[in-house]
């Protein structure tokens, strides 16, 4: 990835951190929903972007690429400024432009997901792209529904439960670099096991999906143990059969915020059966589950893919991973409710993604010695 790239994503990555706490400086803030902000400027914008990149061959940045960057950053501010029209056109162009990526990276219909030889990380790969393009489509259709043709009424049914929709083609990605480290194909058990954990993931998350649109708690509190099980059995997998590279321990790190997440996810649905439940009391809980979600888990990943070609980097390993749980589990969530916590959790935020996007590679940090 070049330089200029990830200069373009530190700004975008930072500045969705940034209006997370942005209700602290402007007044009326009902008048203006930041979350959307803080949320696609992360899954979207920069994730996407890494995703499409990384889907294409060679380091240099391609149009399909740029007029991502471009539509989705326009996307994201239509989408702020509840100007549904163009924001309906730019999610259906986006969802062009990385199905045009996965096509000419696999195939016109995804027959490869099916095959039971076709490796478990072209598998996480594929379902990926397909996954952002799907949820752009619906996200279109969701506006659609809820401007103008109010077809179908269901309360979850908005553009803002798309942090799911946004955010899974990501988990996915990670998944499909994780798996891509992982030895064993020649064992048919192993298979077996990979394609089980493939599987239970995606299928998972979409039932769990259409639970959160029915309400159906008792429901989603039972997949998501299921999914939580699925991450544990990754999470084996890639302990036994990951190969011995830097990257392991920054991934590694990503599957325990994924823990993380999924059992604030479970407690946080476990209190809906609670007497005298309040998503208000309830509200910091969430908080510490999306940011686990968003710059934890989807970071550690977004971050190795985007130095792929650089490992091994020099910086101090247990350094940024303390730094970056830090920032996610504590200074993060405080900063959202404690005004002065937020600028440390951006100056750690910040100490993160400098630190993995910038470290220089550890042959050219040689060759200056």
């Amino acid at each position: 990835m070049t330089l200029t790239l990830r200069k373009i994503l530190a700004f975008l990555m930072a500045s969705a951190l940034a209006f997370g706490f942005m209700h602290h400086l402007v007044p009326g803030t009902s008048l203006y929903n930041f979350e959307r902000l803080h949320i696609f400027l992360f899954n979207l914008c920069s994730g996407g972007t890494i995703l499409l990149h990384y889907s294409q061959p060679g380091r240099q940045v391609t149009w399909t690429t740029t007029l991502f960057i471009l539509f989705s950053l326009a996307f994201a501010l239509c989408a702020f400024f509840d100007l549904y029209l163009p924001s309906v056109i730019l999610a259906l162009v986006l969802a062009i432009l990385v199905e045009s990526v996965r096509i000419k990276r696999f195939s016109v219909l995804p027959a490869g997901i099916f095959r039971a030889a076709e490796p478990v990380s072209f598998k996480f790969h594929q379902a990926s792209l397909l996954c952002l393009s799907s949820g752009l489509v619906i996200s279109a259709l969701v506006m659609v529904n809820n401007t103008w043709l109010h077809l179908v009424s269901f309360p979850k049914l908005k553009l803002d439960t798309f942090f799911l929709g946004f955010s899974f083609p990501l988990s996915l990605i990670t998944m499909s670099v994780m798996f891509s480290f992982m030895k064993g194909d020649f064992s048919r058990n192993l298979r077996w096991l990979k394609n089980t954990a493939f599987w239970t993931v995606n299928l998972g998350v979409i039932i769990f999906f259409g639970f959160i649109l029915y309400e159906k708690l008792a429901a989603q509190v039972i997949v998501t143990w299921i999914l939580f099980a699925a991450v544990v059995l990754i999470y084996y997998l890639y302990q036994n059969l990951g190969r011995t590279v830097q990257q392991k321990r920054f991934l590694t790190s990503g599957m325990f915020f994924l823990w993380y997440t999924a059992i604030t996810g479970i407690i946080y649905i476990a209190l809906h059966f609670t007497p005298n439940f309040s998503d208000q009391h309830s509200k910091w809980l969430l908080r510490m589950h999306s940011f686990a979600a968003l710059y934890g888990w989807n970071l550690s990943g977004l971050a190795v893919i985007c130095r792929s070609h650089d490992f091994p980097i020099r910086l101090n390993d247990r350094l940024i991973i303390t730094i970056h749980w830090l920032t996610a589990i504590v200074l993060a969530p405080l900063g959202t409710y404690w005004a002065p916590a937020a600028p440390a959790a951006l100056g750690g935020y910040l100490i993160v993604l400098y630190m993995m996007l910038f470290s220089r590679t550890a042959d050219k940090y040689q060759g200056r010695e």
